[in-house]
């Protein structure tokens, strides 16, 4: 009888952990796997090759120059005057197309350059902003033109040139930019 009440000792239910790190670590591997990280690449720029110690840089008109100055503070400067980021655009077109006729702007769009200086601290977005209203404007300046050659705008004219170095709108009108350095403090 004293068998009888003895009291049974009961099990705690347990859960396998084994096949939980399994899992876990099979799951950590498909994340890893899949998950794409996006990598800042910069500002895809292709910049000309160094001048040498002794050569002088090319001379350039002071009528041909477009001068965009960024503050530090991201304030705009066209030609000195204060301006907004969105009016870039039309003044780097107006320079582009002008073709000697205002003094104020170039003799030609062969011979127009768009000068873009910073200061050290210029916020990165001011200075993105600017550079991104320069090349727009170069790229409405170029759909006028091949749309001239009869295509409906410049991407298909390139897609149009396939692999050909020959493109004549940019030979036409050349995107001339300089970025120029900051001055020394």
């Amino acid at each position: 009888m004293a068998a009888l009440l003895k009291k049974k000792k009961s099990r705690e239910a347990e859960i396998p952990m084994a096949s939980m790190a399994d899992i876990a670590f099979l799951l950590l591997i498909f994340f890893l796997v899949t998950t794409t990280i996006d990598v800042d690449t910069g500002i895809g720029m292709v910049l000309p090759p160094p001048l040498d110690q002794e050569q002088d840089p090319p001379p350039v008109k002071e009528r041909n120059m477009l001068k965009i100055l960024i503050s530090d503070q991201g304030a705009v400067l066209l030609e000195d005057k204060p301006s907004a980021i969105n009016l870039v655009r039309g003044e780097v077109i107006k320079h582009i197309t002008n073709d000697g006729a205002d003094p104020n702007y170039a003799e030609s769009a062969r011979k127009a350059v768009v000068s873009i200086k910073t200061a050290r601290q210029t916020p990165y977005e001011s200075y993105v902003g600017v550079l991104d209203e320069v090349w727009m404007g170069y790229f409405e300046v170029w759909d006028g033109e091949a749309r001239k050659l009869g295509f409906p705008n410049y991407k298909d004219y390139v897609a149009e040139l396939g692999d050909s170095k020959d493109n004549e709108v940019r030979d036409k009108i050349p995107a001339a930019i300089s970025i120029a350095e900051p001055d020394p403090s």
